[in-house]
């Protein structure tokens, strides 16, 4: 975790995140009275669409210090905060929707993925929606022999390090819907995204509604 944190430190003022947002999606299904929380959102990219779209109660979290001071910089008016693991700064069932924009990608490990999501159930209303950019696995001869090569010392198909010191997990359909079992699915898409470094991955976006009877506190 703390290498991690200090890799996305020391770039965060030169990385960009391209994965597309899909306002119009989104705009369907969560009004904009609602209360959103951005899990990783970097330095509020996605929070300033939506405010710019007409969105007021939006909060942010990062367990980067680099990207949290950028997206104030960037965007004073936004409520973003350092949150560097764990428990989220919120109460019970506070939030009508959660998004995780390319933030599963950034957690190698399934016991932290899984942890993560149950914070994100837990400060979710019953019925609150999850929204969900992520990346897949891919096919290619280069992906194949990077997770081949990782595999064994991660323990999960998917991972591999980036030679600029990241650490990053691409995913299965089989595995992403067993991780969101708890919401009920209302989108979800597979797409082609450009990575942080220019490159094509496949990947998804997800719009699920949290089942109120599998609620976990």
């Amino acid at each position: 975790m703390k290498s991690q944190q200090k890799y996305w430190n020391s770039v965060a003022e030169t990385k960009n995140f391209p994965t597309p947002f899909q306002m119009n999606e989104f705009k369907k299904h969560v009004s904009k009275d609602m209360k959103i929380l951005d899990v990783g959102c970097g330095y509020g990219r996605v929070l300033n669409q939506l405010s710019e779209a007409g969105y007021k109660s939006l909060n942010g979290v990062d367990f980067s210090s680099g990207m949290i001071d950028r997206g104030k910089r960037l965007y004073p008016e936004l409520d973003l905060s350092v949150n560097e693991g764990g428990r989220l700064p919120f109460k019970d069932r506070s939030m009508d929707a959660v998004l995780l924009i390319a933030v599963l990608t950034c957690i190698a490990s399934s016991e932290d993925q899984k942890n993560l999501i149950k914070e994100i159930k837990r400060v979710l209303k019953p019925g609150g929606f999850l929204y969900i950019n992520d990346y897949m696995l891919n096919s290619d001869e280069r992906n194949i022999r990077r997770y081949k090569k990782f595999s064994e010392k991660y323990g999960d198909y998917g991972v591999f390090e980036l030679p600029e010191g990241a650490l990053v997990r691409h995913h299965s359909k089989e595995y992403v819907n067993f991780l969101l079992s708890d919401f009920d699915e209302i989108v979800f898409e597979e797409v082609v995204y450009t990575t942080m470094n220019g490159n094509k991955s496949n990947g998804c976006y997800f719009i699920g509604r949290l089942n109120g009877m599998k609620i976990q506190s």
